[in-house]
């Protein structure tokens, strides 16, 4: 089975940077990731990738239209089994408990550490399995 991994950031240079980060899972299949630069654009691919392969959405949360706590609730309505992890540069304990209620499984502070990421990312990994 692929897995999918979707992440939400409305700033082009964030793709390459996961992208670089997890190369060797990419390349080896482990995983795919697909990049959405708009909240609106992430509940489309969401819709488009087939259960149980989407395990994990990781999203900006300051972004021009919708938000990624207004895509929260929508996101959750629609895979309510998926995590969505929150990405912010503003990881105040106000913004944080907004994403807890919510439904966000976690909030992630910029600049993200991708060690913790990847640890998310393999926990998921082994509950898809």
């Amino acid at each position: 089975m692929i897995t999918y991994i979707v992440v939400v950031d409305d700033e082009p240079d964030v793709e390459e940077m996961f992208k670089q980060q997890f190369r060797r899972d990419l390349r080896s299949g482990r995983f795919v990731m697909e990049f959405a630069l708009s909240a609106a654009a992430a509940l489309d691919k969401v819709k488009e990738i087939p259960d149980p392969s989407l395990i994990l959405i990781l999203s900006d949360i300051n972004m021009p239209g919708m938000s990624g706590l207004e895509m929260l609730p929508k996101v959750k309505a629609e895979r309510p089994n998926v995590p969505v992890i929150m990405i912010t540069a503003y990881g105040d304990e106000i913004t944080r408990k907004k994403a807890a209620d919510l439904g966000a499984a976690g909030l992630l502070p910029k600049p993200i550490d991708f060690n913790a990421l990847r640890e998310k990312i393999d926990e998921r990994l082994e509950r898809a399995a």
